[in-house]
C-alpha cells in the first residue's frame, strides 16, 4: 500500500469501537468457513457481520436477445457469433501495467493456443498508480491483423459484467482483484489467476486453492520474471481443453448458481441483507 493509504486506513481504526458490526462484499457461499472463523476472534465478538455480496449485479447469461440493439458494446456482437463457452476474456484492471516484453509474450501465447479472446487493453489503462510511468502499450506489428478471427482488443471501456455473463465466455484471465473475482464467481466463470499487486495474492490462493474454480498462471513468489508464451498458451490450454480444466470449468459454473441462488428471495445472501436492513431500522 502507499504511504497515504496507510495513513487513511491508521485514521480510521479510532471508529473501530464504536461500530456496530461490518458488512463485506462477499457471500457465505462463498467465503462461510472463513466468516464463521473471523466472528470467533475475540476482537470481532459482539459484532453483526453481514456478508452480503456481491455487491456487482447479479446476472444471467447475455445474448442479443435480451439486450437492447443500439446499445450493446461491439464486443458483445462479437460474442454472439462464438460458439458456447469458447472465449478467453483477459483483463487487467485499472492499476497494472505490463512491460513491452510481456505484452508479447502475452499476445504469443494467446496466438498459439488457438482460442478465441477478447483482451481489454485501454489507453486508461497504460499508466501504473505504483510507478507514476505513463507509456502507450504496443503489440507487436501485425498482430491484430493475424488474430482477426481468433480474437478482439478493446481498447476503449469493456462492458466486463457483460461478457463474464455472455454465455460464449468460458474464462476469465485476470489479476484478481476482489470486484473482478466477485464478479467472475457470480457470473460461474473460472479463472486464471495472474496477480499483481495489493490483495491480489491471496484472492488467487482462495480462487485456485480452496474453491478450485482456476488456475494460477504465475506463484506470487516469481513476480519479478517474464511469463513466458509456453507458460500463458499452457494456462489457457490447460483450462479450455483438458480433464482439469473440465472439473474447474464445472466447479466454477455451480458455484455461480448457488452465489446467484443465495441471493434471490429465501437465500442466505438476501437473508443477511434483510438482517442488516432490520438492524439499522431498529
Amino acid at each position: 500500500f502507499t504511504s497515504e493509504f496507510m495513513d487513511f486506513m491508521a485514521a480510521q481504526r479510532k471508529y473501530s469501537n464504536s461500530d456496530s458490526g461490518k458488512i463485506y462484499n462477499t457471500s457465505r457461499v462463498i467465503e462461510g468457513k472463513f466468516m464463521n472463523l473471523l466472528e470467533k476472534e475475540p476482537i470481532k465478538r459482539n459484532k453483526m457481520h453481514w456478508a452480503i455480496g456481491p455487491f456487482n449485479p447479479v446476472m444471467t447469461s447475455t445474448s442479443s436477445n435480451n439486450s437492447s440493439i443500439g446499445q450493446r458494446h461491439k464486443c458483445l456482437t462479437w460474442l454472439d457469433k462464438q460458439s458456447p463457452k469458447s472465449v478467453i476474456f483477459i483483463s487487467f484492471g485499472t492499476t497494472t501495467s505490463l512491460t513491452d516484453e510481456q505484452i508479447k509474450e502475452l499476445c504469443i501465447g494467446l496466438e498459439r493456443s488457438d482460442t478465441k479472446f477478447i483482451w481489454a487493453l485501454r489507453d486508461a489503462d497504460k499508466g501504473d498508480i505504483f510507478s507514476g510511468d505513463v507509456r502507450k502499450f504496443e503489440l507487436p506489428n501485425g498482430y491484430e491483423e493475424r488474430i482477426k478471427n481468433k480474437g478482439i482488443i478493446v481498447r476503449d471501456w469493456a462492458p466486463q459484467l457483460e461478457i463474464l455473463g455472455h454465455f460464449s465466455t468460458g474464462g476469465f484471465m485476470s489479476h484478481c482483484g476482489w470486484n473482478s473475482c466477485m464478479e467472475s464467481l457470480s457470473t460461474g466463470v473460472p479463472i486464471i489467476a495472474w496477480p499483481m499487486h495489493s490483495d491480489q495474492p491471496r484472492n488467487s490462493i482462495l480462487i485456485t486453492k480452496f474453491l478450485k474454480v482456476g488456475i494460477l498462471m504465475n506463484n506470487w513468489e516469481h513476480r519479478n520474471e517474464v511469463v513466458t508464451s509456453n507458460t500463458v498458451e499452457r494456462a489457457v490450454k490447460t483450462l479450455v481443453s483438458s480433464n482439469e480444466g473440465n472439473e474447474i470449468r464445472k466447479r466454477a459454473a455451480d458455484l455461480g448458481v448457488a452465489i446467484r441462488k443465495s441471493a434471490v428471495e429465501g437465500g442466505v445472501t438476501r437473508k443477511e441483507l434483510e438482517s442488516f436492513i432490520g438492524h439499522i431500522n431498529r
